[in-house]
């Protein structure tokens, strides 16, 4: 399996993540998970870019989150401002020791791994029907194949009758 495709059937641990970025994933996932919300991690959007987590909540509104584990992490990306177009509200997840460098207009997490809290809301910019409908779609499919593929990791060619 290719490691990226339009969707990916297990990217979640790809060994690009460092064990602190998975622990930020983690806590990060599990506080929009408490509010109602649907969490696929590492979701290639429509445009290649591969959204860290993406959330759908009970009434449709889309959430990204980018997870940056230290400052350098955070300098070399510069491809975040994109994800802006794909969602209605955009965070940063980090851990405290971090600190607050990311810019004050965007919504902020911190997490110990296990409990994470909003430090800082997003501003909310309600994506387009048509955009919307897309994401929903990618986040369908590309949940109900990785779960499939739990199911079945191997799955076994019928032969021809």
């Amino acid at each position: 399996m290719p490691l990226l495709s339009v969707f990916d059937v297990a990217p979640m641990v790809d060994g690009r993540q460092s064990a602190n970025a998975i622990k930020i994933r983690r806590g990060a996932a599990r506080l929009l998970r408490d509010l109602g919300y649907a969490v696929v991690p590492e979701l290639v959007l429509a445009d290649g870019r591969r959204a860290d987590l993406l959330a759908v909540g009970t009434g449709g509104d889309i959430v990204i989150v980018e997870i940056k584990s230290s400052l350098a992490d955070f300098r070399a990306d510069l491809k975040w401002p994109a994800y802006k177009r794909a969602c209605d509200r955009f965070y940063f997840a980090s851990v405290p020791e971090v600190g607050d460098i990311f810019p004050a207009e965007e919504g902020l997490i911190f997490t110990d791994g296990y409990d994470a809290a909003f430090i800082r809301e997003a501003v909310t910019q309600r994506l387009s029907a048509p955009a919307r409908r897309a994401i929903h779609l990618r986040v369908a499919q590309t949940a109900a194949r990785r779960l499939h593929e739990l199911e079945d990791p191997q799955p076994q060619v019928s032969a021809a009758l």
